[in-house]
């Protein structure tokens, strides 16, 4: 597992990468200072990101959001003090597990694990959802084509999905494909 260290503390860093290293199964990567933290997932293809901050900023947070929205993984974040407020702020930018930590750092594989875990049924949720918003608008998209069919044609639901199916099944496409055709065609047209 490929472990991004970011901390501006040298003696911080050097020591939470002391742990990490001890464990061959993780190799530890570290933040240029010249790169932004976005950058440097990019570059690096990190499979989790640490973030060590002795005093937490919203600087830093935009940096964590930027890695959320362009190439989402693992977040752990380690801070000296305990901040309710800022916890809040840098879970909604996308860190996974959020640790008040003091010297010498604790063991931290097992907070890297459940940080994977949690970020993983996150993501599995978030993609639970968008199939769900998918199915919602091609559902709507149907049911607005079968409308459209039902005034026109002037037939009854049933049949104007057998409608759709039939012509979904002649033209090789999905019924959504043909409902969206349908709702296009007629977009714009009187009630």
């Amino acid at each position: 597992m490929r472990v991004l260290l970011a901390d501006d503390d040298a003696e911080r860093a050097g020591a939470v990468a002391q742990v990490l290293a001890a464990d061959p199964g993780l190799t530890v990567l570290h933040l240029d200072p010249a790169m932004s933290l976005a950058d440097a997932v990019a570059t690096l293809a990190p499979d989790i990101v640490l973030v060590d901050m002795a005093r937490p900023d919203r600087d830093a947070l935009e940096g964590i959001r930027q890695v959320t929205a362009q190439a989402p993984r693992p977040i752990v974040l380690f801070v000296d003090q305990d901040d309710p407020a800022f916890m809040e702020e840098a879970i909604g930018a996308g860190v996974s597990s959020y640790n008040v930590m003091g010297l010498p750092p604790p063991d931290v594989k097992p907070i890297l694990r459940a940080a994977i875990a949690l970020f993983q049924q996150h993501e599995q949720s978030r993609v639970r959802l968008r199939a769900a918003e998918d199915k919602l608008r091609e559902r709507a998209t149907i049911d607005r084509a079968k409308a459209i069919l039902i005034k026109v044609r002037r037939i009854n639901e049933p049949e104007a999905y057998r409608w759709l199916r039939r012509q979904a099944m002649t033209r090789s496409r999905r019924i959504v494909d043909i409902a969206e055709e349908i709702v296009r065609a007629h977009e714009g047209q009187p009630a």
